[in-house]
């Protein structure tokens, strides 16, 4: 494949990465996929600015991965819960996988997670198959294969 047979300006991976490819929208994600929903518990959690995790959330929530809810408590002022959205709930194998990066470039022991399958308790780990079902070992198996841009009738 060479370099002009695919338009970069239309790249999945650069548009992915500008909705949540800053540190602490990554961060977030991981907190909402561990059950955190409340912005004092992201923020203690996380260590964030306020200004920064609100600002991230707001995003979130804009690009539609995750849901503002109202929750009041009793005697409290009316607040909101950030819930995962399908859109968002999809990007859980692109934080696993950096997880795994993580557990196996950077963990200098034993990894800090682990992530266990709820129904029986083995192991979860990420990996690529084709859709006809043969795994993937890397991207070495992988040919990247340019498709036409859709023309719009004039």
């Amino acid at each position: 494949m060479t370099d002009a047979s695919w338009d970069r300006s239309r790249c999945s991976v650069a548009g992915t990465l500008a909705v949540v490819g800053e540190k602490w929208s990554l961060l977030v994600l991981r907190e909402a996929f561990l059950g955190v929903r409340r912005f004092a518990d992201l923020q203690r959690n996380l260590g964030a600015p306020k200004a920064v995790l609100t600002d991230r959330l707001a995003t979130l929530v804009e690009q539609g991965i995750l849901r503002r809810e109202p929750y009041q408590a009793d005697g409290e002022r009316r607040r909101h819960e950030y819930r995962l959205t399908p859109k968002g709930v999809d990007l859980h194998p692109t934080l696993v996988a950096l997880m795994q990066w993580g557990d196996k470039h950077l963990a200098e022991d034993v990894a800090p997670l682990a992530l266990e399958h709820r129904d029986c308790g083995a192991p979860v780990r990420l990996e690529l198959r084709c859709d006809a079902g043969h795994q993937v070992s890397g991207a070495r198996e992988v040919r990247p294969v340019p498709r036409a841009i859709p023309v719009s009738p004039g």
